[in-house]
């Protein structure tokens, strides 16, 4: 009997949005790539946090601090001069700031390793193409 009005007490309509609340984004990142940035105390400037950037065809515009701000359009006192796949350029007077969108993250760049070690490799490298007839390659029949 108890585990009939408990079911009945989950299935409830009341109780259904507090059972979706714990669902989680499925497109923010993961948290140990997004640090949280603590608050300066007595710092020229806030702090700000790029979340996302949106790029289309037709539009460019960054998620900053939770504000959607269009390419051109002011963030405070400053304008979005730039958008990037990974980053954003706020520009104020004559001062520039970057935002990264995963500031933790460092790219590098890796160069192709040559054939002659790479692994998976079995047998000799072949000396010469294999003959075509049909381009005059090889022997006519």
């Amino acid at each position: 009997m108890k585990a009939l009005v408990l079911c009945i007490a989950l299935l409830a309509p009341g109780t259904a949005p507090a059972m979706a609340q714990a669902l989680t984004d499925p497109t923010r990142p993961p948290t140990q790539l997004v640090p949280e940035v603590p608050a300066v105390e007595g710092a020229a400037s806030p702090v700000h946090r790029l979340q996302s950037v949106i790029i289309s065809p037709t539009r460019k515009a960054a998620i900053i601090n939770g504000v959607v701000v269009e390419l051109g359009g002011k963030f405070g006192d400053a304008v979005l001069t730039k958008v990037a796949e990974d980053e954003v350029v706020l520009t104020r007077d004559s001062s520039r700031e970057v935002l990264k969108l995963f500031p933790a993250v460092e790219k590098i760049e890796i160069t192709p390793r040559t054939m002659k070690g790479a692994p998976g490799r079995t047998g000799p490298k072949a000396t010469q193409p294999p003959s075509n007839p049909a381009a005059g390659g090889g022997k006519a029949r």
